[in-house]
């Protein structure tokens, strides 16, 4: 959404003739107007607010371009195509004066963790067991934007995952949390917790302090994930992260990762549930993020024998239909898999004549493993 967003703002001095209960003439001071948006964010549903300056982060300029130039981003070419316009918010937008950025609590009511000990059933990450939170978020992000232009003709900008927003170290500098040792924002209220989406406007608002890094020396988020995806702390490389490999990666998966992947058939939440802070997470108040039931724990036999048309009748409005009916078939195969019942072994072999070159495959190796799913071995 632009409200103006090539118009400049007017003079502080006059936002008080569309602030409702002011005095007339007496202008709002920039401290006066953020905490005035503050207010209606969290007053919209937002469960965090906070504003830093759209100026560049030289620190967050460089990691990008180390984290591109070793191709950690896999097949997301799409980022190394907008590189420069991701490395600042004002790459993105000049007249940007300041971001806010709001925050989102979809905390699961029950430990994604001990999903993954029910092997005949698919995990799918927290995230997308609802509604697609876009849509939730946009929705909220344009009604503060609007309400922001009706009272001090600024110009914004709504930005939710889609754009070359780098989110989370705005978030960092904004004050909502901090970036952990697993790369995702961590808050010490919301834990990891927590969708992002902010708002560009052209009006010069005084920052938040930035929030500072509690991880100290606990590596739990690193220790959980099954495929080793963190060279290092505070690194990720996507290439080995079964949330990559599930949702952005097309292709075949290497048969050494399917083996490692466990369950995870949309996504994984392993070094965010394994993170000390989620403990202090609150339940999530926001109705359309409640999980469908069929998302749960869903049976991966269920699961294998869609096509094309009843995938995408059964999630329509899941971000889960992004990925694609062969891609998640996939998934469901490498879960299969890994499952260690041969009596999925029917499904491997209906779905080895896939016409999907990658189902085919998947559907091959899934079903050798299961002939001996003591091997360690994946083949």
């Amino acid at each position: 959404m632009s409200g103006c967003p090539t118009r400049a703002c007017r003079p502080i001095a006059d936002a008080a003739e569309a602030a409702p209960g002011r005095a007339v003439g007496k202008p709002e001071t920039p401290t006066e107007i953020r905490e005035a948006i503050r207010s209606l964010a969290l007053e919209t549903g937002f469960d965090a607010v906070g504003f830093t300056t759209a100026d560049p982060d030289p620190k967050t300029a460089a990691a990008l371009e180390r984290f591109l130039a070793l191709g950690r981003h896999g097949s997301m070419d799409w980022m190394e195509r907008h590189a420069d316009r991701r490395a600042s918010p004002k790459g993105l937008w000049p007249e940007a004066e300041t971001v806010i950025a709001l925050g989102l609590s979809y905390a699961p009511g029950r430990d994604p963790l001990a999903l993954a000990r029910e092997r005949l059933h698919g995990a799918v990450s927290v995230y997308a067991q609802g509604r697609d939170y876009h849509d939730l978020v946009k929705s909220r992000l344009k009604q503060v934007a609007r309400e922001m232009v009706r009272r001090w003709d600024c110009g914004v900008k709504v930005f939710v995952d889609t754009a070359p927003v780098m989110e989370k170290p705005l978030a960092q500098r904004a004050g909502l949390g901090w970036q952990g040792k697993h790369t995702n924002l961590v808050s010490r209220k919301f834990g990891s917790w927590l969708f992002l989406g902010e708002i560009f406007t052209t009006l010069a608002l005084p920052p938040d302090a930035a929030e500072t890094d509690h991880c100290g020396s606990c590596r739990a988020c690193l220790d959980a994930c099954p495929t080793d995806a963190f060279p290092n702390p505070y690194e990720l490389d996507a290439r080995a992260c079964i949330s990559y490999l599930t949702i952005e990666h097309k292709g075949p998966v290497a048969a050494d990762t399917m083996a490692r992947m466990g369950n995870h058939i949309y996504g994984c939440d392993d070094c965010l549930t394994a993170c000390p802070w989620t403990k202090f997470a609150p339940r999530p108040r926001h109705a359309p993020l409640f999980p469908k039931v069929e998302l749960t724990a869903p049976l991966l036999r269920d699961l294998a024998g869609l096509d094309d048309a009843d995938f995408r009748a059964v999630f329509a409005g899941s971000p889960i239909k992004r990925t694609g009916r062969n891609a998640f078939i996939r998934n469901v195969l490498i879960a299969i898999g890994n499952s260690g019942d041969p009596s999925l072994l029917d499904i491997c072999e209906h779905l080895s004549a896939d016409p999907d070159a990658t189902v085919a495959e998947t559907a091959r190796w899934a079903g050798a493993r299961l002939r001996r799913p003591s091997d360690p071995r994946d083949g």
